[in-house]
């Protein structure tokens, strides 16, 4: 008679707490990641229930009161207001939802993109390998800024094209990413055993290769998120993004510009937004990496 051992599925589970609790210690180590950590939960919080605690949600929708207007900050307006009458607290709170927002979709895009050519192009090599890569690296010879805002411009303003053309810019460094992770993943034993076993080349890069490399690729993304937020707010500052009512850190900027430097409060608390929030991803973006870089462990 032969009886079930539940030992080794205890002892996976407990290497997996230890090994979470481990890069736990490691992350709080730093002080900066964990006040990147706060600060970023902290916009995504207030982003969210933006909609909600906005205490002039008619200012949001277009709204004016021109009889208050270029209010300096004080205790009815914090943030002051514009050349509109506009609460400038209630603008760039919801600014929070529309730039956070976008950058997140783009680097989701850019993420599953990126991911697939990638992946396509590490694991079978050859002419495919070939023809993908050259055109990443067409795309990567073009600096992203110019190029999103030539496709901005030619797809017309608004959200979703201002997603789309940064999105297109932002494809090949995933590319790039994972084939590289690929080829290294391809040859190791776990993988010849896979394929010894019948297994297909979906069910090997879904099931075998692409969970093993989610690592780096999110570190990549907590860092890229602050760049793909601060390119929103530039193609917003050009004029190509986001156009007004919608409010948008990067078009807040370019309407105050007009009323720098004897109205600095329009411009100034937009600016702190898009600072602080590249700061904080980019402080995360440092601390996962040292949680989740082999290379970077102590």
């Amino acid at each position: 008679m032969t009886t079930t051992s539940t030992a080794l599925p205890r002892r996976d589970q407990s290497a997996r707490l230890e090994n979470w609790s481990r890069a736990f210690y490691r992350f709080r180590q730093s002080w900066l990641s964990v006040v990147g950590l706060v600060l970023v939960i902290a916009l995504i919080v207030l982003a969210l229930l933006a909609p909600v605690i906005v205490p002039h949600p008619e200012h949001v929708a277009g709204g004016t009161n021109t009889a208050e207007r270029f209010l300096a900050p004080g205790s009815d307006y914090w943030f002051g207001t514009n050349a509109l009458g506009q609460d400038m607290f209630s603008l760039t709170l919801v600014g929070a939802q529309v730039s956070l927002f976008s950058g997140l979709a783009v680097v989701v895009i850019a993420i599953v993109v990126g991911g697939i050519i990638g992946a396509i192009a590490g694991y079978f090599g050859g002419w495919i390998d070939e023809i993908l890569m050259r055109i990443t690296d067409l795309l990567l010879t073009i600096p992203s800024l110019i190029l999103a805002m030539a496709v901005a411009a030619a797809l017309g303003t608004g959200v979703g094209n201002m997603i789309i053309a940064i999105a297109i810019t932002w494809w090949p460094a995933y590319a790039r990413l994972v084939r590289g992770e690929v080829l290294g993943k391809k040859e190791e034993q776990f993988i010849t055993a896979a394929k010894a076993l019948g297994a297909g080349w979906p069910r090997i890069l879904g099931r075998h290769i692409l969970p093993n490399i989610v690592s780096p690729i999110i570190v990549k993304a907590s860092l890229d998120m602050g760049f793909a937020i601060l390119t929103v707010a530039s193609l917003g500052f050009v004029g190509i993004g986001v156009k007004a009512p919608t409010p948008e850190w990067g078009t807040l900027l370019s309407i105050a510009r007009a009323d720098m430097p004897d109205y600095w409060w329009t411009a100034v608390f937009p600016g702190m937004a898009i600072f602080i929030a590249v700061l904080a991803f980019n402080l995360l973006g440092d601390g996962l990496r040292d949680v989740m870089d082999p290379q970077a462990r102590r």
